[in-house]
């Protein structure tokens, strides 16, 4: 797995690039000794995620620009609020403006939507899990995002876990057989995980050694008997997840069916950039 810092240097410079191309021609028209001061001010109550990638965006330019923060990754921010203030040369900061803010935005979005589910089952035994379902280019990125508001981040890719869908069950032959051949090829320590979509696959499942199970789309009355089944038949310590069509409407519902995480593809792909602005002004 990539580090962290080398991935946000990545993000950053395709972003770059992406938006300046061969050259910022509307930034052009500004003389080249002109400065700038700006700040960030966030126009809804949101939670901060992205703020390396924001200043790696300037600093990419210009290392000499200057940026003081009021706030930090998983800070709750109100409508209004100061989040920054930067100060620099004009052309770099109107150039790295809009790349910036778009990672604030974004990541900030993630934290936020994921703060939601957190607080929602407050009080349970369940965690909110998130999925392989982001933006592309992104992945590290929004699952950082995730774990700035307490949730918990599943496989990062499909190179460090197994997850055996229904498609794998059908192509092994059965549950069984997918579940060996999944020990015989996991390294030690892997994620392995199988997907079940009814109470008596659960059962298959779990008489065939799974110790985490996926349960897709099931109701909230057989997540409540999946819960005891694994209790019933495993006779060890067995990890539910549930997964399909859960809401903010229903995760607490869920979380009390005493289910042990609750994964939500909706914490990375369904999301709404946070409105923020950059107010820019003239130094002397």
């Amino acid at each position: 797995m990539k580090d962290l810092h080398d991935e946000i240097h990545d993000n950053v410079t395709r972003a770059l690039q992406e938006d300046i191309g061969s050259g910022d021609l509307t930034a052009s028209l500004i003389p080249s000794e002109s400065t700038l001061s700006a700040v960030v001010i966030s126009r809804e109550n949101a939670v901060l995620c992205g703020v390396q990638w924001f200043e790696a965006c300037f600093l990419e330019l210009a290392s000499r620009t200057i940026i003081t923060w009021f706030a930090n990754d998983g800070d709750f921010v109100q409508s209004g609020q100061k989040l920054c203030e930067i100060q620099g040369g004009s052309r770099d900061l109107l150039t790295a403006e809009r790349s910036a803010l778009n990672f604030l935005q974004t990541l900030s979005a993630v934290a936020t939507q994921t703060k939601r589910f957190v607080d929602a089952i407050v009080g349970t035994k369940a965690v909110i899990v998130d999925t392989r379902k982001t933006l592309p280019g992104l992945r590290l990125a929004q699952k950082y995002a995730v774990t700035c508001s307490g949730g918990v981040n599943h496989r990062l890719g499909l190179y460090d876990g197994i997850l055996i869908k229904e498609n794998h069950i059908i192509a092994a032959g059965s549950i069984q057989s997918a579940l060996n051949k999944a020990q015989a090829i996991a390294p030690p320590g892997t994620i392995m995980q199988i997907e079940v979509e009814s109470l008596s696959e659960l059962q298959e499942a779990l008489a065939a050694g799974a110790i985490m199970v996926l349960l897709d789309n099931f109701t909230l009355s057989q997540l409540s008997e999946a819960v005891i089944l694994a209790h019933q038949i495993s006779g060890r310590q067995v990890i539910l997840e549930a997964s399909g069509n859960i809401t903010l409407d229903n995760v607490r519902q869920v979380a009390e069916t005493g289910i042990d995480r609750i994964s939500i593809g909706g914490l990375t792909k369904n999301i709404q950039a946070i409105d923020l602005s950059m107010r820019f002004k003239k130094l002397e």
